[in-house]
């Protein structure tokens, strides 16, 4: 049976696009019937534009008919470079992210009437892909921990994680192909993890945070959510600061990787279900020839979670201070004590936390090595939690967000309560295209098939 268009994968659809096989509006259309049939339960949008978005869609349609090849009036066609890119697909954003004529509403009432001129970087570069933004997808308050409206489209009594809930939860169910978010702690990795989909961290800087909320600029870093590692290289492709620092397409690996598997300061808070899942990940890896060693972090990494969240907080209230002089009344109580936690930290205690996470930067390098090309680790505690209270346990996301390294977890299971379980995997500083080929080979070698699976 053929595939719906909503469950075909970002480099599927631009690939069918590009061969003339389906029109942009189509797939556009389909994302919308998606939104429209499951939205009322997994409420992943904060604002979308059916009209505006079938309106692009025609209008990429109409420019690929009028390109040179079809027309000898190029003027007002796609140029020859623009042809099997991402030309009228459309994209989840989160809202946080400035995007021109849509609403920032930043997961608080503050900024509920704030419609921003101009859009980000990373919006704007993803413009030249041809992309287009379909709508705000929902994040908790300010990117911090207090709960969204979205559900987990797996089980809509669970959380879908946070902070990027309406991105995750978007992709999973077919609503976009792919969607944008951003981590300062665990906002991807885990909603990722929870939602069984692909969420990839490039290394800290290497996409632009201007027109992003700023929470903790240590930390902060955009992120994707895609079905595939191959979809979610190709979109973060497009959006980083230089051209080439991440492949369109994944280079394959010429052997098994080598891969050291970390069990994480935190490994205690890990669940019975995620701890069987890692184990049988780690030997599926072995049985298909990868190199895999056990081996635990020194002993200088067991306060990474006290120190990210000493820099996290300190500098969350440095960038709240002057909206919390106005607005306090309408910031969370569980926000509130989190950035008066950070405005009663020392501006030494601050140095003194920076110094040391530069010193684990340079020992997880060293631990590294030139014999392994990256950690393997639990993305999450085990699968999403029941009830919508909390988002979840970042702790074995806080780490790699410290050392602002690159990170991307695969979906590799289901666990007792038929909800995903993955693995996340780790790379060095600039290694990000070492990480996506790692787990491009991983991924091929898992059995999940994804929620969209029976979509036939």
């Amino acid at each position: 049976m053929t595939q719906p268009l909503h469950a075909r994968g970002l480099g599927q659809i631009a690939a069918d696009i590009a061969r003339g096989d389906v029109t942009a509006e189509a797939f556009t259309a389909s994302c919308i019937d998606r939104i429209r049939a499951l939205e009322p339960e997994v409420q992943a949008w904060v604002w979308w534009d059916a009209d505006r978005a079938l309106d692009i869609a025609r209008d990429a349609d109409r420019r690929r008919a009028q390109a040179p090849s079809a027309s000898d009036d190029p003027s007002d066609a796609l140029t020859p470079g623009e042809r099997g890119r991402l030309t009228g697909i459309p994209i989840g954003i989160k809202d946080l992210i400035d995007v021109a004529g849509m609403p920032s509403g930043m997961g608080s009432p503050i900024y509920a009437d704030y419609w921003p001129k101009t859009s980000a970087g990373l919006v704007e570069r993803l413009g030249r892909s041809g992309a287009y933004v379909l709508g705000k997808t929902v994040t908790t308050e300010f990117a911090f921990m207090v709960p969204s409206k979205t559900r987990n489209p797996w089980n809509t009594g669970h959380t879908p994680g946070g902070s990027s809930a309406g991105s995750a939860a978007a992709v999973a169910c077919g609503m976009v192909p792919a969607a944008v978010g951003t981590q300062t702690n665990g906002s991807v990795i885990r909603p990722a993890a929870y939602c069984g989909v692909v969420g990839y961290k490039p290394g800290h800087g290497r996409i632009a945070t201007d027109g992003v909320l700023p929470f903790s600029t240590t930390f902060d870093a955009p992120g994707v959510f895609a079905r595939s590692v191959a979809d979610a290289a190709l979109l973060a492709s497009w959006l980083t600061r230089r051209d080439g620092v991440i492949g369109h397409r994944v280079t394959p690996l010429r052997s098994g990787p080598r891969v050291l598997a970390v069990r994480s300061p935190v490994w205690e808070r890990a669940e019975p279900a995620m701890r069987e899942r890692f184990a049988a990940d780690l030997e599926r890896l072995r049985a298909a020839g990868a190199t895999v060693v056990a081996r635990e972090l020194p002993s200088d990494f067991d306060d990474m979670l006290r120190i990210h969240r000493t820099i996290m907080l300190y500098e969350a209230a440095a960038a709240a201070r002057a909206v919390r002089a106005v607005h306090r009344e309408a910031i969370s109580d569980f926000l509130n004590r989190a950035l008066d936690e950070g405005e009663a930290t020392s501006a030494d205690t601050y140095q003194a936390a920076l110094a040391t996470r530069t010193r684990l930067i340079d020992a997880l390098v060293a631990f590294i090595g030139d014999d392994f090309e990256v950690i393997a680790t639990p993305p999450a505690t085990g699968e999403a939690p029941a009830g919508l209270g909390a988002t979840g346990d970042p702790a074995f996301c806080s780490p790699w967000s410290l050392l602002g390294v690159p990170a991307i977890v695969i979906p590799t299971g289901l666990g007792p309560r038929g909800l995903p379980l993955g693995l996340q995997l780790v790379a060095p500083p600039g290694a990000s295209n070492t990480l996506l080929a790692v787990a491009a080979w991983c991924e091929a070698r898992s059995s999940f098939t994804g929620m969209l699976a029976g979509d036939v």
